[in-house]
């Protein structure tokens, strides 16, 4: 009961979308649906506020108030769709959609729905990309974005038929009193779930769908859709657990290999969104190695890092489109010497920027140690590795803070504007829950 009165608020909050002069009413309901959810009488030793379809676990709810958290906030960051009376009814409709998948696909019991929810979830993505991006580039963007989920994800669909067909049950609650050692059905369970993370190899959608969205769209790239794929491997690892300690040293190369492959590439972009993404894809291929190791540092060090990368990555999104609205171009070089003309949005550039390398207090850093430890104790030669990913996430960082904001600045800027409460409050937003959340997290580890 607890968890449908939520999505019967979300659901009543359509017709607002659709009525004059409601937008920021919307954007304070779901402020409002967040208190509300976060208050919940939580009991965090088992799934809790259970029924027949819907149940909540300390995974859940932190994923499910992440969502609720960056939904808002990416209506706060596109006031200019408002300003400029681009469609934002339908705007705001889209992202209310979204928010109703997300949290179906994090809240529901059955293994089915779960995929059907976790798909549709693709659908007011690709809208947002298509409807409100910037570029003509964005149709190719799209269809990167779908094709590679729907390739990735039909294999799922069969395996999770073919549970169905064995145990006749798909209940995610009871998958965990079976032991399934068949390498097909892991390799067909995980691969949807790997290429929403996304893990090297198949990340080439990220960067592209990243560049050619609008803030919302890319806000809600990096905060929850990353997420998803490692909600789904934190789910099944359950019951594939005899498969992937036979095979995990595959992901696991992989992703960190990878990892400093992507971390060298930031350094050639020229885009900021772009480098933003990347950084984006190196962060997941850590979540992807602590999964694997499959032990109690790795699934807390990674859940944390999910939560903390979503609030980070999305707040950096909203800085590169801040510069973007003032110079409409998100080149490194146009973006050059920004201290200049805004020395108080350079305070937020360090600030988010340095959440992004790990530095203290931010729930980064406690994400990297807890992966770091599993990693390390799983092998010690992943330590390289990750000694260099490590250095090179603070490298790609400062070179995009150094760059942005030192240097002289484009002769052609001849009119500007410094930021607006809005966007410090936007900032702020993100920034305070990354850093402070660290008090709370003795009631994640304890609990987990």
């Amino acid at each position: 009961m607890m968890m449908m009165k939520f999505l019967f608020m979300m659901i009543f909050m359509i017709p607002l979308c659709f009525m004059k002069n409601m937008f920021w009413l919307v954007q304070m309901m779901l402020f409002f649906m967040m208190f509300l959810f976060m208050n919940l009488n939580l009991n965090i030793m088992c799934f809790f506020n259970m029924s027949y379809m819907f149940y909540c676990d300390i995974i859940s709810f932190g994923l499910i108030l992440l969502s609720i958290w960056i939904c808002s906030l990416m209506i706060m960051a596109s006031e200019s769709l408002f300003k400029l009376n681009f469609y934002f009814n339908f705007f705001l409709f889209n992202v209310i959609f979204l928010l109703i998948m997300l949290y179906l696909t994090f809240s529901v019991l059955n293994l089915l729905l779960f995929y059907f929810f976790f798909e549709a979830s693709l659908i007011p993505t690709l809208l947002l990309i298509i409807g409100w991006g910037y570029q003509p580039e964005r149709i190719q963007a799209g269809m990167y974005l779908l094709f590679y989920t729907l390739f990735g994800s039909l294999p799922l669909l069969m395996g999770i038929i073919y549970i169905f067909n064995d145990l006749n049950t798909m209940t995610i609650y009871f998958l965990k009193f079976f032991n399934m050692n068949m390498y097909l059905l892991y390799i067909s369970m995980i691969f949807a779930f790997l290429v929403k993370m996304p893990m090297y190899f198949v990340h080439l959608w990220l960067p592209k769908a990243h560049v050619e969205a609008p803030v919302s769209g890319s806000m809600i790239l990096a905060g929850i859709m990353l997420k998803l794929g490692g909600y789904g491997l934190l789910r099944v690892m359950i019951f594939l657990q005899e498969v992937n300690l036979k095979l995990n040293y595959i992901w696991i190369i992989i992703s960190l290999v990878g990892g400093l492959f992507i971390s060298m590439k930031c350094f050639c972009q020229v885009d900021m969104k772009s480098l933003i993404a990347y950084s984006s894809v190196a962060h997941m291929s850590m979540v992807i190695g602590g999964i694997m190791v499959m032990n109690y540092w790795g699934f807390i060090g990674s859940y944390i890092l999910m939560i903390s990368h979503g609030l980070c990555s999305s707040g950096m999104f909203c800085l590169a489109n801040i510069n973007y609205e003032r110079l409409h171009s998100r080149s490194l070089y146009i973006n050059s010497g920004m201290m200049n003309f805004m020395p108080s949005m350079s305070l937020w550039w360090f600030l988010l920027l340095s959440s992004n390398m790990a530095a203290p207090p931010s729930l980064n850093l406690l994400g990297e140690i807890s992966l770091i430890n599993s990693l390390v104790s799983w092998s010690n030669i992943s330590m390289i590795l990750l000694m260099m990913i490590s250095f090179f996430s603070a490298g790609y960082s400062l070179y995009l803070y150094s760059y942005i904001q030192h240097g002289k600045y484009f002769q052609g800027l001849y009119s500007f504007y410094v930021g607006s409460s809005r966007e410090y409050l936007l900032l702020f937003l993100h920034w305070f829950p990354l850093n402070m959340m660290i008090l709370k997290v003795d009631f994640i580890s304890i609990w987990f």
